[in-house]
């Protein structure tokens, strides 16, 4: 078998504030392969965007292993981040900054040379339709054209796992579309592995190969969305908001299921 792309044995992270720890992350075990789309499904505060703030390299774990790209986490961290690429669910773009100068800076803190950047940014322009865009500065895009610019910036070194957190929040359906294609894309050109957060359980149901739900900061299911919908609703049929629900008892924005 080769080396999965994400290996995670009991990693766990706890915050000490004034009124006392908060376990955030209560050792979770995943492991995601090569050329996969995996789902990592939860309802608010479950513990998802701190697992990826971990694996991204942003902030130390209490404890717990993990390898990322054949890297170790605590052990290699510059090696982790040469080989992945991370999406914030908030963004990042200056807006008064041109695409074409988002991309080259990007390229440049990647240790690209300035024309190993601007070459970069020509191709990266071309696979993800910014090309007419490149002088517009991002305050004047579209949110699918920002979400496009930011997966770009994502891209720029070429990463063997990209994560991506909430990638869809806030776009109209047809830039939903568009960028379920664009993700179906990158891994099918490129081989690359996605790590994708989502509230959206149309997005994971159409794009991810496997599921891994966590609640309360430990995984509570994993599997197919078809394995998910059969084994949590005796419904193959079902619907993966009605699995989500019956394993965590909320709905997929974290509020409590009304019955």
């Amino acid at each position: 078998m080769p080396e999965p792309a994400i290996h995670v044995r009991g990693l766990m992270r706890t915050f000490t504030l004034a009124k006392g720890p908060v376990h955030a992350v209560r050792g979770i075990d995943l492991t995601v392969q090569r050329g996969e789309i995996l789902g990592f499904l939860g309802p608010n505060g479950a513990g998802k965007t701190t697992t990826v703030r971990m694996l991204t390299t942003l902030l130390p774990p209490s404890g717990g292993h993990a390898e990322v790209a054949g890297h170790d986490l605590l052990a290699d961290p510059a090696g982790v981040r040469r080989r992945i690429g991370y999406v914030a669910q908030s963004g990042g773009l200056d807006p008064g900054c041109g695409v074409r100068e988002e991309l080259i800076t990007q390229g440049r803190l990647h240790r690209l040379t300035r024309s190993q950047a601007g070459e970069r940014a020509e191709e990266l322009a071309r696979d993800l339709a910014l090309a007419e865009l490149m002088e517009r500065p991002s305050a004047a895009l579209s949110g699918g054209q920002r979400r496009r610019l930011e997966i770009a910036l994502g891209l720029v070194n070429r990463p063997e796992v990209l994560f991506l957190d909430e990638p869809s929040t806030g776009l109209d359906p047809g830039s939903r579309a568009e960028l379920w294609e664009l993700v179906r894309r990158i891994r099918a050109e490129h081989g690359t592995t996605v790590f994708l957060t989502t509230h959206y359980l149309d997005e994971a149901d159409a794009l991810a190969d496997r599921i891994v739900v966590v609640d309360a900061g430990a995984v509570v299911a994993e599997g197919t969305p078809a394995e998910l919908k059969s084994r949590h609703t005796g419904d193959p049929a079902a619907s993966l908001q009605e699995a989500f629900l019956a394993i965590t008892g909320h709905t997929n924005t974290g509020e409590p299921l009304s019955i």
